[in-house]
């Protein structure tokens, strides 16, 4: 049995809905916490966000965040992401 062109536009369709679907939905549940983490090193402090599927996540994005704008450097910064947060709170 023969497909006709048009038959395979609608398929290619279809298809393609599908494909759209699931990486909506995908990326949808790949970010559903949201975490706020405050960092402070060396005298100065900052307060960001990120969003993750997983809290540690969140928390260690929010923390690189926080670290980049607190530090000098490579060294200060594996520092500075190896010392414990001043604060972490789930916002969402």
């Amino acid at each position: 049995m023969a497909i006709s062109r048009n038959q395979l536009r609608w398929l290619m369709v279809a298809g393609a809905a599908v494909l759209l679907t699931v990486l909506i939905i995908s990326t949808m549940h790949q970010t559903q916490l949201k975490y706020e983490v405050c960092m402070t090193f060396h005298g100065g402090s900052h307060c960001a966000t990120a969003t993750g599927s997983t809290a540690d996540e969140a928390i260690r994005s929010a923390r690189d965040i926080d670290c980049q704008l607190l530090s000098n450097g490579r060294d200060e910064n594996v520092v500075c992401g190896n010392t414990e947060p001043a604060s972490v709170r789930q916002i969402q």
